[in-house]
């Protein structure tokens, strides 16, 4: 029958060995129908990877499938040999994976790597499969498809390459779609038109989809229908509309109030009036290619940041956000322009002058699972700074490492640990309270929650509020989330190609941007098309 599900799980288990073992999946059940897309929403830990892998047969070492079925088709793929099930993923059930860089061949040509599966299910041989590979390279949006074709993945932007993900996942017109968190590593533009472009090519494949994401936002605007999973066990499913509108479970209003995309909208109250402590006027950076050519990363960026306040630099992937941020840090020489900090001309700074420099601004990076240094305990990682500094020795450090981790709190348990022993909300309050150890004037946060799940980057964007209200912080945030910058940011500029295009108060500039670009930034945010009638019920 047209009604019967292209994917039914029924009662799922999965485990993985351990002392004890450690279930990961508890008794799901799951139903995929012809054309439906179906999103699988959880945090890290909740159990929704583990339900996609199983489906695929493709569990890490360790993990098995200890209870209930799964049935693509009307067959049971648990009973299926490595062979058929073989057969079955790429020509069956495709996969968009979360990572190109992890899941590409980096020393295969991208053309050739969607060959190989048209060519291991029978849809084309080897000559025809290299043709149908460059047309497939087309139908994802890739200029040039002959060339991307001859290309390898270290040559194509992230969402280039996302693409070609897409296009190996479509090649063979699968019934399933399975899309493990395929946009996550991409800012919102990006990511707005890679979702769009698997939304058209499944719909026009027939293809039902099930899309697994820690994004509320994202399965708002996605999904048909959602499934809540917390701790292993959906705790919630329903009709998308119904279920954003009435929430049941508390952990789901959880994560309605922790989503940027749901969250109020209001900006934080503006600080009173200040002196600025960082002006950049007319900054340029120029890299060379070459003897006589050159990219002009940052292009004439003016700004000021009063004290006590937090401005947002944002932009799309290459806008030169990122860039700008490095050379106000010194961590990149200007190729023009002036930096001035607390009154005092930093541009140029060198040796000792730097260096003291450094104790009243601090970097905190993205990802904190490659921030820290894994060989560290969490002492040593906090107290860091203050050995380099001079600032402390012997016991004292210890001491104040855990005042630190306390501060951002932490139980000073925790000063032992190594940052493997740690989740990934942990491990980035740890590298927080190792950029406050000099007492700096001025943190710049380098996407600082985007490698965390929303409720995690709640918690964070809610302690840094408050050190910025104790400690009197003055805040440079680099990100491409509008939504989370409008909570938490008093001033933004948004830059493109290396410009800074408009700047101003947030809500100002979000309620009527002027540049297209902004407007284009605004409209990539996931979730706005249910934020109104979410209110309204």
């Amino acid at each position: 029958m047209a009604t019967d599900p292209v994917l039914e799980i029924q009662g799922l288990h999965v485990t993985y060995a351990g002392r004890p073992p450690v279930p990961a999946v508890r008794g799901v059940d799951l139903r995929v129908r012809a054309g439906e897309v179906v999103a699988v929403v959880g945090e890290s830990g909740s159990g929704k990877s583990s339900l996609a892998h199983a489906v695929l047969g493709l569990l890490p070492p360790g993990g098995r499938v200890t209870g209930g079925g799964i049935r693509f088709a009307g067959t049971d793929l648990l009973r299926l040999s490595e062979r058929r099930l073989g057969r079955i993923r790429g020509a069956g059930i495709g996969l968009v994976p979360q990572d190109p860089g992890v899941a590409l061949n980096p020393v295969q040509r991208v053309g050739a790597q969607i060959a190989e599966v048209l060519h291991l299910h029978g849809q084309a041989d080897r000559r025809t499969a290299w043709l149908r590979a460059e047309e497939i390279l087309a139908e994802v949006g890739l200029d040039e498809p002959a060339l991307r074709a001859r290309q390898y993945p270290h040559e194509l932007s992230g969402g280039m390459r996302q693409r070609v993900l897409i296009g190996i996942a479509l090649a063979c017109q699968p019934r399933l779609v399975i899309a493990d968190e395929p946009t996550s590593a991409l800012d919102t533009t990006v990511q707005r038109r890679v979702l769009d472009l698997l939304a058209r090519l499944t719909r026009r494949a027939g293809s039902a989809v099930l899309l697994i994401t820690h994004d509320l936002g994202v399965a708002a605007d996605r999904a048909n229908r959602l499934v809540i999973m917390r701790q292993g066990g959906v705790v919630e499913t329903g009709d998308t509309a119904a279920l954003l509108r009435a929430p049941a479970h508390a952990y789901t209003r959880d994560l309605l109030a922790a989503a940027p995309a749901f969250a109020p909208l209001s900006p934080p109250p503006p600080p009173a009036e200040a002196p600025p402590l960082l002006e950049v006027a007319h900054l340029c950076k120029r890299f060379p290619l070459g003897r006589d050519r050159a990219i002009a990363a940052v292009q004439d960026v003016s700004f000021a940041i009063p004290r006590g306040s937090t401005f947002a630099l944002v932009g799309g992937s290459g806008s030169g956000k990122t860039t700008t941020a490095r050379i106000v840090t010194r961590f990149e020489p200007a190729s023009g322009g002036e930096i001035r900090f607390d009154g005092a001309d930093i541009t140029a700074l060198r040796g000792t002058a730097l260096r003291q420099l450094r104790r009243r601004l601090q970097l905190v990076y993205q990802n904190p699972y490659t921030s820290l240094d894994p060989r560290f305990s969490i002492a040593d990682i906090v107290a860091e700074p203050l050995a380099a500094f001079g600032l402390a020795t012997g016991q004292d450090r210890r001491r104040r490492a855990a005042g630190l981790l306390e501060q951002v709190g932490l139980g000073t348990g925790l000063l032992d640990r190594r940052p493997g022993e740690l989740s990934g909300g942990q491990r980035q309050r740890v590298a927080i309270a190792r950029a406050l150890a000099p007492q700096p004037d001025l943190l710049v946060l380098d996407e600082p929650v985007s490698a965390l799940d929303v409720s995690v980057q709640a918690q964070i964007l809610a302690l840094l509020r408050d050190l910025q209200q104790r400690l009197g912080l003055t805040y440079l945030l680099i990100s491409h989330d509008l939504a989370m910058v409008r909570q938490v940011s008093h001033f933004v500029g948004v830059m493109r190609a290396g410009h800074l295009i408009e700047t101003g108060p947030t809500e100002a500039v979000f309620a009527a941007p002027r540049e297209e670009a902004t407007r284009e930034l605004l409209a990539a945010v996931p979730g706005q098309g249910w934020r109104a009638s979410v209110a309204g019920g």
